[in-house]
């Protein structure tokens, strides 16, 4: 039997936005548009009428902002969104607040006149709402309300070592789950290397946001920075991939052009083999929630260097496609709800040392 297409929505107060977006999407074969939406307001009725298995939203409406329309009705009525957002300063702070209101992934919105550029980019709509369709909201709708993780006690000698590497990769649901997690590393905890899947010019503005709610101080990496205690490094999004290298006496981070790796760009495992072939045994690395299998392959790389390894659980991953496939490939040790990666990941550190 033929597969149902993905019935989508699409709400944007720009007449003209509306009609891009949906003639680019009613041009893919996999893909209905089953309505367009001026505001929210509207939508309802059409949430009432035909559900959608995704939604393309705007972020910046009058009567009710795509925020608010998140926050109201993700957590009674989870539906996989697709935010649509402009590459402002106000539009890159106002995606952060829509990922965590629940939001699985983000889309820059086309530029009007830039028709050349249409293509590429729609295509790149239709491939995110695919994505989007198979992401299981309910477990997301559960984690809006959930609290970040408490701060990890430490009772053992793990702090202020520069030999020891602990790296993080994350996709579709990342967003969340890091802001939850990152804020409960201490302080002096060795340095923390990270891949999240986001468009270009977002992960400067991410970095700010998980710095303000962490006791380790966290940046944009640059090239050349040093991986030290008490410092994460979030790989910038766009052309170029992140590698950890031994300097020396100490690691420092090297961005690197290249095609993309499993789909990606920054990708977890260009990271994950880095940190494999340059830090092994000293390491211990995670692979979060995420659609696909990038990091599965270098987690593997990571533990057969002797390095430490988890993935996160289904139960509370928003996307559990990229930890099953470290899980299936024998490339994580162990799984582990969210909640329990921080002092997991500091807890078998300490015994290495």
């Amino acid at each position: 039997m033929k597969p149902s297409k993905i019935k989508v929505l699409v709400v944007d107060d720009s007449a003209l936005a509306r009609k891009i977006l949906v003639d680019g999407l009613s041009k893919d074969a996999d893909i209905q548009v089953i309505g367009a939406a001026r505001d929210p307001i509207v939508a309802r009725d059409y949430l009432k009428e035909t559900p959608p298995d995704v939604i393309v939203l705007d972020i910046e409406m009058p009567r009710m902002d795509g925020i608010t329309f998140l926050r109201q009705y993700m957590p009674v009525r989870p539906i996989p969104t697709v935010v649509v957002s402009a590459l402002t300063e106000k539009g890159k702070k106002v995606t952060l607040d829509a990922f965590e209101a629940g939001a699985v992934d983000v889309v820059l919105k086309p530029k009007i006149g830039v028709v050349d550029q249409f293509p590429a980019m729609m295509a790149d709509i239709c491939y995110r709402v695919k994505n989007a369709a198979a992401t299981n909201v309910s477990r997301y709708a559960g984690h809006i309300v959930s609290a970040p993780v408490a701060p990890v006690k430490i009772d053992h000698p793990v702090l202020e070592t520069t030999d020891q590497v602990i790296a993080i990769g994350a996709s579709a649901g990342g967003v969340k789950a890091l802001t939850q997690i990152i804020p409960a590393f201490p302080a002096a905890a060795p340095g923390i290397v990270i891949v999240q899947h986001m468009p270009p010019g977002f992960t400067a503005t991410f970095a700010e946001r998980l710095n303000n709610l962490s006791a380790m101080r966290v940046k944009e990496a640059q090239h050349g920075d040093r991986v030290q205690p008490g410092l994460v490094l979030l790989a910038p999004g766009g052309d170029r991939h992140m590698e950890v290298h031994r300097s020396g006496g100490e690691y420092r981070v090297a961005l690197v052009a290249g095609e993309k790796v499993s789909g990606h760009r920054p990708s977890v495992d260009v990271l994950f083999h880095s940190v494999a072939r340059n830090v092994g045994k000293n390491a211990a690395a995670a692979l979060l929630t995420g659609m696909g299998a990038d990091g599965a392959d270098g987690l593997a790389a990571i533990r057969s260097a002797g390095g430490r390894t988890f993935a996160q659980d289904e139960r509370t991953s928003v996307v559990y496609g990229m930890p099953r496939a470290a899980w299936e490939n024998g490339a994580a040790e162990e799984q582990l709800p969210l909640h329990r990666i921080p002092e997991k990941l500091l807890a078998v550190l300490a015994g290495n040392r």
